[in-house]
C-alpha cells in the first residue's frame, strides 16, 4: 500500500465520520525544527534535547552545509565524528542516554489511574509483575482466570470487531498515542456499520493473547494495539496486530496483519486509525487476514 492509497483511505474514512481529513503528513524528524546544529561539546547540554540531537561532531568538515542538511534530514546517528577510532564523548553519552530511556520505557508500568481515567475495563494475563513479563513471554499469551470471567461478564459478545489495548514493551506508546488513535478508530468502525465490542486494557499482554480473547468473545476480527519494543531514542511507537477469527490452537503468526511504527514521527495515529478501519472492513469482506488476504 503506497502513500497515495493511504491518503485516499484516510479521506474516505474521515468523510464518512463527518470530519475533515488531516493534511497529508510526512514523518517528523526530531531535528527538523531545532536551532542551527551545534558543533562544540558541552557538559551542560541536555542529552535528550533537540539541540543535542542536532549536534554535529565532525571537526573541520570540508563542506559543513552538507553535514547540516544531512543532520536535519534524519534522526539516525550521523555526523557524530570520531576521536581516533573511538566515538566522541558527547556521541557516546547520548547513545547511553537514549539506551537508558528505552530501558525505562520497558520497565515502567501503565498507571492504574490512567486506565480508570480512560474508562477502560482492565484485565491482565497470567503475569503478575514486570520481571515475570520479561522472562516468561509464554505466560503473557494467556489471560488469567479472573480476566476470562470479567470479559464474559462485562464485554459485548460476538462483535464484528473487538479492539484491545495492551502495554506490551512500551508504556509510553499507549499513554502518548491513545487519545489520537482510539476515539477515531472506534468512531470509524461504528460509522462503517460494524458491531464493535467493548474496548479494554490488558496488562502484561503479548500479541498472541488476542487469539484467546477472540475465542472467548466470539469476535470475527480482533485488533490489538500494543506498545512496540523501544528503539534508541524512540519509545512511543505503537503497533496494530489484526487477525480474523482467531483460535488458540490454529492461529499462527502468518495469519496476522501488522501495522507498525504508529507515532508522530512515523505513521500518525489518526491516519493509522483510518487505515485500520479500512483493514477491518476488508478482513470481514474476505473472511481472511495475514497472508491469506488478497491485496
Amino acid at each position: 500500500m503506497d502513500q497515495k492509497q493511504i491518503e485516499e483511505i484516510v479521506r474516505s474514512v474521515m468523510a464518512s465520520m463527518g470530519q475533515a481529513a488531516p493534511a497529508p503528513s510526512e514523518a517528523k524528524c526530531a531535528t527538523t525544527n531545532c536551532a542551527a546544529p551545534v558543533t562544540s561539546e558541552s557538559c551542560a547540554l541536555d542529552l535528550g534535547s533537540a539541540e543535542a540531537k542536532a549536534w554535529i561532531g565532525v571537526e573541520n568538515p570540508h563542506r559543513a552545509d552538507v553535514l547540516t542538511e544531512l543532520r536535519r534530514s534524519t534522526v539516525a546517528r550521523v555526523c557524530t565524528g570520531r576521536a581516533g577510532p573511538r566515538p566522541r564523548t558527547q556521541a557516546l553519552l547520548r547513545f547511553l542516554a537514549d539506551h537508558s530511556r528505552s530501558k525505562d520505557t520497558v520497565l515502567k508500568e501503565v498507571p492504574e489511574e490512567w486506565v480508570k481515567a480512560q474508562g477502560l475495563l482492565e484485565v491482565r494475563s497470567e503475569i503478575s509483575d514486570k520481571n515475570l513479563y520479561l522472562t516468561r513471554p509464554d505466560m503473557g499469551r494467556r489471560l488469567c482466570a479472573e480476566a476470562v470471567e470479567a470479559l464474559k461478564a462485562q464485554c459485548v459478545a460476538n462483535p464484528d470487531v473487538q479492539v484491545v489495548i495492551s502495554d506490551g514493551l512500551s508504556t509510553d506508546a499507549i499513554t502518548v498515542n491513545y487519545e489520537e488513535i482510539l476515539p477515531p478508530l472506534m468512531a470509524g468502525l461504528k460509522q462503517a456499520g460494524l458491531k464493535v465490542g467493548t474496548p479494554f486494557f490488558v496488562r502484561y499482554g503479548r500479541v498472541k493473547i488476542e487469539d484467546q480473547i477472540g475465542e472467548i468473545l466470539g469476535a470475527k476480527v480482533v485488533i490489538l494495539l500494543v506498545g512496540e519494543r523501544p528503539g534508541l531514542g524512540q519509545s512511543e511507537s505503537l503497533s496494530c496486530y489484526a487477525v480474523y477469527s482467531p483460535r488458540m490452537a490454529t492461529t499462527v503468526e502468518a495469519d496476522r496483519t501488522c501495522i507498525s511504527n504508529i507515532h508522530q514521527g512515523g505513521t500518525p495515529p489518526v491516519e493509522a486509525a483510518a487505515v485500520i478501519v479500512d483493514l477491518a472492513k476488508r478482513m470481514l469482506e474476505q473472511k481472511a487476514s495475514g497472508i491469506n488476504m488478497t491485496r
